[in-house]
């Protein structure tokens, strides 16, 4: 009997209790962004090609590879029953948050199990809250569990990776990318952001397996291309990652006025064409893209959509 096996395809991760996780009708990071991410893929039929998963719940075992219990214990007893309680300004919890947050970090573990499994071949993760911000006992910046940080914990302990690349373009540096994997030289964490800026770190690291590229306000898509070309190219190529994860933040975009960095959606598609191509160079084409920022709506959307559409090959 011929049995027909239907090639591996790009996941696409995601779960109505991110929807829910609100912290106010003027806070930027809120459900919208979600909506806006799939209105967009809906419109172009791009869904039609994704394979599409619910994230399930991390485990405090999983989560603990790189947050301390008493921290995780702390978030869940900051769990409000009604209203927001506040981790710090601009981070807060309402009483869906916690599963929200879970479902962030729990999506990301399971999406490295399909692309390690060869269930598929590249994955994107559209969960909230984000958490690059995240530090091992610290929320922040919107962020409560460091999704990517979990995420590549799993690959290194349950899957036995030994080089694993994180790549951050987000406008704001992860400060809690760079926290936990500091000085793991089984991780390679690259990143570009704007500077000065807030989380006010990355410029200088003192980490050789942290490459850190500051940008000033302005900069546009000639800077961004330059300095992922002379400064991740010749780290990625040293590394050899068997596996990429991507901090895929949309907020360095030009039309979005939570930062002043001067991206167009063209730079976007470009930066993923250069992930992908060495992905297959080096790691199997082994990719994990997890949604962190981005605001302007329209602009989220499209670009989500087009970093998609390049996944997908």
């Amino acid at each position: 009997m011929n049995v027909l096996i239907k090639p591996a395809m790009t996941a696409y991760i995601t779960h109505p209790d991110c929807l829910l996780h609100d912290m106010g009708p003027y806070h930027p990071e809120n459900p919208q962004r979600l909506k806006a991410i799939a209105q967009q893929l809906e419109a172009t039929g791009l869904i039609e090609k994704l394979r599409c998963y619910e994230a399930p719940l991390a485990t405090d075992a999983q989560l603990m590879r790189v947050h301390p219990l008493d921290y995780i214990t702390s978030i869940r007893d900051a769990s409000p029953q009604k209203g927001l309680a506040y981790l710090d300004p601009d981070t807060a919890m309402n009483p869906h948050s916690l599963n929200a947050a879970l479902r962030a970090a729990g999506g990301v573990i399971f999406a490295t199990d399909l692309v390690v499994g060869q269930k598929a071949n590249r994955a994107f993760c559209a969960v909230r809250p984000p958490g690059h911000h995240a530090e091992s006992s610290c929320a922040m910046g919107f962020c409560i569990f460091n999704n990517i940080a979990v995420g590549v914990a799993h690959a290194l302990a349950t899957h036995g990776l030994q080089r694993i690349a994180i790549l951050d373009f987000d406008v704001h540096h992860g400060n809690g990318t760079e926290e936990i994997f500091g000085g793991n030289q089984k991780v390679l964490f690259c990143s570009t952001f704007q500077h000065p800026f807030y989380p006010h770190s990355g410029a200088k690291t003192r980490y050789s397996n942290c490459i850190s590229v500051p940008l000033p306000a302005a900069s546009g898509g000639d800077a961004f291309r330059q300095a992922v070309t002379t400064h991740w190219l010749p780290a990625v190529e040293s590394f050899k990652p068997e596996m990429i994860f991507i901090s895929a933040g949309f907020d360095a975009h030009r039309e979005d006025d939570m930062a002043n960095l001067m991206l167009d959606d063209v730079d976007y598609v470009w930066i993923t064409q250069q992930i992908t191509a060495w992905a297959e160079q080096y790691a199997n084409g082994r990719i994990v893209s997890v949604l962190e920022g981005g605001y302007a709506l329209n602009a989220l959307g499209r670009c989500v959509v087009q970093h998609i559409d390049v996944l997908c090959g």
